[in-house]
């Protein structure tokens, strides 16, 4: 009882309470410059951090000294009947009462009074680049509206003081029937490009009208009478409209359209629309219209690009042999950098074929580099460019480049389940489930998900709920691998042999580097390697993953293990010694 005196006392647990509130409404201003400066996300946990830090030394500091009218000493030399703790008390309670009256109305203005933003703070040089209405009488042209409004997207995009939201994520708000401030908040954009095409001919009519999220007001619009051979300078006056609305003050020269012949540039924009259908009859569709668009301009790189990408899909799908897929891709691939050095996309695609398909670590890495340098804010580079730094082990790299890229795709099913597997990798198995559960969110009956939740549940050591994941998966694929471990690991042998034997039946030459592993988790060290080598035979893409694959636990501390890595080249040395320092631009 004397110690709890003493305490009160000397002020201990005013001094905690008047810390308490006062770091609480710190935070709140905190908050509201962060989003107002556009600062990283650390920024906020720093200022908690050193709060929290002050926090114990705030009390020490209440316990060992006092107040006196000569200023700050030490408790221990005050005389108590000097003391005039109980006088600093009492103005200590005034302090609380009055921090404790402004906390109580900068909650009551954020929970009732702010206006329809809520406290909504996007950053300011923010902007999505929705889908164009396509207003042609033929309704087939909606290739042509799609393609202009992602072409203005990636104009904007090439300017680094911009914030602009990737096609996927400002795209999927496409025919929905939703206000533009419900998409403001779901992208996080201070600015909303939008409008309307319609191509009759060979005239076009244009409108593009830049919107202020917070204010839901136009800061500009216009009308584009023209022809198809104006659709470049079109593009180019929009993107400098907007560049100048927003005040944005260019670091370099601003950024203009890669012209080619109008036809020619009508039937790229058709054939990249055909190449994501993702269907084999629309690959071969897009393969002979990117034909048609290099008969007329046999110079236009991005048509040479989109044709490599093609042949790249095709084989990663078995329709066409894997080597000649490659071997395609990589020479129009060359024949796009023979004509522009300086593409960045050419320089990825590159580094792609040297990562999945040559297994050349290096190599990949200095076209990757390469790739940014050119290109630094390109959110498909970067998504590309963090499988590599997976592939090398660098699981920090990997995560903080993911996580730029999710800022301007924060509607990707796809980067959400790549960010889950990384963090599957990490061994953050909580922060890889939510992310698949994001990824099924935005795309219920995502290819994977459910399996890759069950992982990890079985890494967690909750093999139960891992069943039921896999249990839940729609890809029979998938469906197979989960189950052999989720039933190996409770202990029904009799379903778990059943489950692989099946798999193996339907899918070893795609699946070989998956059963390899499904078989070292079941404990089969012997023939897990023996299926390492069957996936080398298959060039199995998978192997590209295998430095962090966490399912290969039980057979790491075999010898066989690091002679297996250093005969694909992936020992850990090599590893180390390629150079690749990419992180997220600041």
């Amino acid at each position: 009882m004397n110690f709890l005196s003493e305490i009160k006392r000397r002020n201990v647990l005013r001094m905690a309470l008047l810390y308490g509130v006062t770091a609480w409404l710190i935070m709140q201003v905190a908050d509201v410059v962060i989003g107002l400066a556009t600062l990283p996300e650390w920024s906020g946990q720093a200022v908690l951090g050193v709060l929290a830090v002050g926090f114990p030394i705030a009390l020490i500091f209440a316990w060992i000294y006092e107040i006196t009218p000569e200023g700050v000493k030490l408790e221990k030399e005050v005389d108590r009947s000097e003391s005039i703790a109980h006088v600093t008390g009492r103005r200590m309670d005034f302090v609380v009462i009055a921090v404790l009256a402004a906390a109580v109305i900068v909650f009551a203005y954020d929970k009732w009074w702010l206006g329809p933003n809520d406290g909504f703070r996007p950053p300011p040089n923010s902007i999505a680049v929705l889908a164009f209405a396509n207003m042609s009488p033929d309704s087939d042209q909606e290739f042509f509206s799609d393609g202009i409004s992602e072409e203005l997207l990636s104009l904007l995009a090439k300017v680094p003081e911009l914030q602009v939201i990737s096609r996927t994520s400002a795209f999927s708000f496409k025919d929905k029937d939703v206000k533009l401030t419900d998409v403001a908040r779901e992208l996080n954009v201070a600015h909303i490009l939008e409008g309307s095409i319609r191509w009759a001919g060979d005239r076009l009519r244009i409108t593009a009208q830049l919107i202020d999220t917070q204010s839901d007001s136009h800061l500009w619009s216009e009308t584009y009478d023209r022809t198809l051979d104006d659709i470049f300078v079109i593009q180019d006056e929009i993107a400098a409209a907007v560049v100048g609305k927003l005040k944005v003050t260019l670091l370099g020269a601003a950024p203009m359209v890669d012209e080619t012949d109008p036809q020619a540039y009508a039937l790229y924009l058709q054939a990249r629309f055909l190449s994501r259908q993702g269907t084999p009859e629309n690959w071969e569709q897009a393969i002979a219209m990117f034909e048609q668009v290099l008969d007329i301009d046999p110079g236009y790189a991005p048509a040479w690009i989109g044709l490599a990408n093609v042949y790249g899909r095709q084989a990663d799908n078995s329709l066409r042999p894997v080597e000649e897929g490659y071997a395609l891709s990589a020479q129009a691939t060359t024949q796009a950098l023979a004509l522009d050095p300086s593409y960045a996309p050419a320089h990825a695609r590159l580094g792609w074929i040297a990562l999945h398909n040559q297994g050349d670590l290096a190599a990949a890495a200095l076209h990757y580099q390469r790739a940014l340098e050119l290109d630094p804010t390109n959110t498909g580079i970067i998504f590309s460019a963090a499988s590599l730094a997976e592939s090398l082990g660098r699981l920090e790299q990997v995560i903080a480049l993911e996580q730029y890229a999710l800022i301007r795709d924060p509607l990707d099913p796809v980067a959400h389940n790549n960010h889950g597997d990384s963090f599957l990798s990490a061994g953050r198995f909580d922060e890889a489930i939510a992310s698949f559960r994001t990824a099924l969110t935005l795309s219920p009956g995502y290819i994977g998900a459910q399996y890759r939740i069950g992982v990890a549940l079985l890494l967690k050591g909750e093999p139960e709920a891992a069943l039921d994941a896999m249990q839940q998966e729609p890809f029979k694929a998938w469906r197979l691998i989960g189950l052999a471990m989720a039933h190996h690991a409770l202990g029904q042998q009799t379903d778990s042999d059943a489950a692989l034997a099946e798999l193996i039946e339907n899918y070893e030459q795609d699946a070989a580097y998956n059963i390899a592993y499904v078989i070292a988790f079941r404990g089969e060290t012997d023939r897990a390697f023996e299926w390492l080598d069957k996936a080398v035979v298959y060039n199995d893409p998978g192997l590209a993953e295998i430095v962090n694959e966490p399912l290969f636990a039980n057979v790491r501390s075999d010898p066989r293990w690091l002679a297996f890595l250093v005969s694909i080249g992936k020992a850990p040395e090599k590893l180390a010694r390629i150079e690749f320092e990419v992180w997220p631009p600041e």
